[in-house]
């Protein structure tokens, strides 16, 4: 039987958050233990620094910072390769055989791209690697041979330049060499969360976020301090539950959702203040954090062994990656010294 073969990933711009859980890490950790995948997770630094090459010590400092998120989360090392983009050489190789096979104005017009130009307002500074990283990340893909990817939905127009670029090389060189990918993506409902602050996402550069190492007593305090229905003053008002952000995490982390019903109905009605809803919040929030933020402290300890863990998937990734790179060389024609 066919195992199919799962890339996902992450950019290491800062410490991960709940939203990264609900969002990508929880269904990772699924994915994982049920067995039926060979699982390899990226941590894409250079495409990190696609936005970030004038601040590589953020890059660099972040990357640990994620290593350690995906362990506290449950990623195990001895089911899930952890690779670190940077240290698998084909990556770069791959990528610049596929640009020749994308132009300019195919990758502007891509609306994921176009949509991240736009938030980090470049102007007509747009790094070259920010615009061309699509190819990157098909190379990521292609690299390992991966067929499923779990991204947000917002990233389908990725996947499909990825099959794009996929077809036009086979085609090109009248060969099956790489591997079409589809998408996996978060059950409906796991898709974005939005910030604390009511903000539409929650983002590390908007500071709006509950981290997954946040100590119990910052969670508090943020949760403390969440948006709700700004008309709900007193008590006995009447409150709204759409837009209010305490009851769209209670809606996305509660387990309990008849709690959560009984909730909402009191609070339309009037008689429930927010301080209330909100500790029950923080209890959910805590029960969920706490096991994460204790492995998270165990992993701390050893430094060192986080390196290591990353250094041996790395390894075991560029195994695979130089694979394909020998079967792209020779489909193209450079193997000169074959």
């Amino acid at each position: 039987m066919k195992t199919n073969t799962i890339l996902t990933g992450d950019r290491p711009t800062g410490k991960l958050h709940i939203g990264h859980y609900l969002g990508s890490l929880k269904n990772r950790v699924k994915l994982q233990n049920e067995g039926k995948y060979k699982m390899l997770i990226m941590i894409a630094d250079m495409q990190a620094f696609t936005d970030n090459a004038r601040n590589p010590e953020k890059v660099r400092n972040s990357l640990i910072q994620v290593a350690l998120d995906y362990l506290s989360v449950g990623i195990d090392p001895n089911k899930t390769n952890i690779l670190v983009q940077s240290q698998i050489p084909a990556l770069s190789e791959l990528t610049m055989y596929y640009l020749d096979l994308v132009s300019v104005s195919r990758l502007e017009r891509n609306p994921t791209v176009k949509s991240e130009i736009k938030q980090k307002s470049f102007g007509q500074s747009i790094p070259a690697g920010f615009l061309t990283y699509p190819v990157s990340q098909t190379a990521d893909i292609t690299a390992f041979k991966a067929d499923t990817v779990p991204v947000g939905d917002d990233q389908e127009p990725m996947m499909e330049q990825a099959r794009e670029i996929v077809r036009t090389f086979n085609n090109t060189y009248n060969v099956d060499t790489l591997v079409e990918p589809e998408g996996y993506f978060p059950p409906k409902g796991q898709g974005r969360l939005p910030g604390i602050d009511g903000n539409a996402k929650m983002s590390k550069s908007l500071g709006n976020c509950i981290y997954l190492s946040d100590p119990a007593d910052v969670v508090t305090k943020k949760v403390m301090s969440m948006y709700t229905d700004p008309d709900h003053i007193h008590v006995e008002d009447p409150g709204k539950i759409e837009g209010n952000t305490v009851f769209t995490y209670l809606d996305a982390f509660a387990t309990d959702k008849e709690k959560v019903a009984e909730l909402k109905e009191q609070y339309q009605a009037g008689g429930l203040g927010d301080v209330k809803v909100k500790r029950y919040l923080n209890d959910v929030l805590q029960e969920i954090l706490e096991p994460i933020r204790n492995r998270r402290a165990e992993y701390e300890k050893d430094l060192p062994g986080v390196y290591d863990i990353l250094k041996k998937g790395s390894d075991a990734a560029n195994v695979v990656a130089n694979q394909t790179l020998k079967e792209v060389r020779q489909a193209i024609g450079v193997n000169y010294f074959d």
